[in-house]
């Protein structure tokens, strides 16, 4: 016996959420930064375990044996929390409508990735002595998974992000050695912005079932 194919199928347009306007004021900025209407356990979800890494990178970088200098110290914290921070922010209902709401396209995105290209080469200079391949490899393959995930249908940008996460750790491990104090700079960056930024998915509410 034949079963029916169905001839096409239709899948529903990518949606949109609405996000609050952001508070006027200081709270305003706050808001354009974590997502308005963050709540409060969203609130400590993301800044708690950021503060603590703040301590802990730098508290981690002086038990190794090397001079470090006051700016290192202080970009290793600052990185720390940016990054422990970022994931877990970016990964909040509340900033998941606020990054992805309708006046955010590709170029908003790509734009927000771009900025980190920054964070990359303070790396290569002041820890890895102005490693000029590492700066161009890794801003290069950041831009270019993070062009190939935004111009992916939606449906298939999840599986793509992740292969290309695992990717970037695997040549993290086995192309580029690793920055001492900072061996947890690659894998954090690619996951704030490939996984926990870039991907589209819903922001469900508080009290809300599937």
């Amino acid at each position: 016996m034949k079963v029916p194919i169905q001839a096409s199928i239709q899948f529903e347009p990518q949606e949109c959420w609405p996000s609050p306007m952001p508070r006027p004021g200081l709270r305003g900025q706050l808001d354009r930064f974590i997502g308005p209407g963050a709540t409060t356990a969203e609130m400590i979800l993301q800044f708690v375990p950021a503060v603590a890494a703040a301590i802990a990178a730098p508290a981690y970088a002086v038990t190794l044996p090397i001079e470090w200098t006051p700016l290192q110290l202080g970009l290793i914290s600052v990185l720390g929390f940016d990054f422990i921070g970022g994931v877990l922010t970016n990964a909040t209902a509340a900033a998941k409508r606020w990054y992805h709401r309708p006046s955010q396209g590709w170029q908003q995105h790509l734009g927000f990735v771009a900025l980190h290209v920054l964070h990359i080469g303070l790396v290569a200079l002041l820890f890895r002595g102005g490693d000029g391949s590492f700066f161009v490899g890794v801003s290069g393959y950041l831009l270019g998974a993070s062009m190939l995930i935004l111009s992916c249908p939606l449906y298939l940008q999840r599986p793509i992000a992740l292969g290309l996460y695992v990717m970037a750790l695997l040549g993290e491990r086995y192309y580029f050695t690793t920055t001492p104090g900072l061996e947890w700079f690659l894998p954090l960056l690619f996951l704030k912005l490939l996984i926990s930024h870039l991907l589209h998915e819903t922001p469900y509410r508080p009290g809300e079932n599937r």
